[in-house]
């Protein structure tokens, strides 16, 4: 088995103002005295995107942006592409993100299409996949991650390119997790996959675990097989929490 460097992603969704670097400030701090065994990136609203960059120089924290649109530039009113975000100072992007493909029906076509678009502009795509509350009931959890990954993955991805956050969305913002054996279960599932497709490439890929990652449950998480770091969404918005997770790898 590859030996993978996990990362710990923060989505700041629709929530932060240019006062919000203080916290991006308080995390440096704490990142300088401590040498934490992942990478970690905070996924600002694209406003902030430059700010950030710039409060984040000098540290290990990296930048990345929420969504991206495929094609390069046009005629799209509000929407950005992977290139302004790059020019903006991102190195990421989270794809296909489960509220993205419920407020906005993004289909898998479509995340495979943002997922290009971010390596056509030399960003590492974070490629989100889960399933609904309603699909996991019935039975459907295994069958709709596989489904994702094959129409949401490109057939060039590499490991440097390319980072898979599994997200069960009956987990988001509810409080709710899955247990270990459930995470596991899973993850391996995507490796399989990512294994059979990629071969060695796939062997190295990234696979996140995202929904309700808290300090609390942060280590117990982190340790389970093929979890290779965490997507982490409200407890990013505060340095002491987000440090609180990050610090599963200290």
């Amino acid at each position: 088995m590859a030996r993978v460097k996990a990362l710990v992603a923060g989505n700041w969704k629709m929530n932060g103002l240019k006062a919000s670097k203080k916290e991006l400030t308080a995390l440096a701090k704490k990142l300088g005295k401590e040498k934490p065994g992942c990478d970690v990136l905070i996924c600002p609203p694209a406003t902030l995107i430059a700010t950030l960059k710039d409060a984040a120089k000098g540290t290990k924290i990296a930048i990345g942006g929420q969504d991206c649109h495929a094609k390069e530039s046009g005629a799209h009113t509000g929407d950005v592409s992977a290139e302004m975000l790059k020019d903006a100072g991102a190195s990421y992007v989270i794809v296909g993100h489960s509220e993205r493909r419920a407020d906005h029906g993004e289909t898998d076509a479509d995340v495979k299409a943002k997922a290009e678009a971010a390596h056509r502009a030399g960003l590492v795509a974070i490629v989100c996949v889960g399933e609904t509350e309603a699909q996991r009931d019935a039975g459907e959890t295994l069958k709709i991650i596989k489904g994702q990954l094959k129409g949401s993955l490109p057939a060039g991805a590499t490991a440097k390119t390319t980072v898979i956050a599994y997200e069960p969305v009956w987990a988001i913002g509810t409080g709710r997790t899955p247990t270990a054996d459930d995470v596991a279960k899973v993850h391996a599932a995507i490796r399989k996959a990512l294994d059979a497709r990629f071969g060695a490439e796939g062997a190295k890929m990234r696979i996140l675990y995202g929904g309700s990652v808290k300090p609390s449950n942060a280590a117990e998480l982190m340790a389970v097989p093929n979890v290779n770091g965490a997507l982490v969404g409200g407890a990013s918005l505060k340095a002491e929490d987000f440090w609180g997770i990050v610090s599963a790898y200290a």
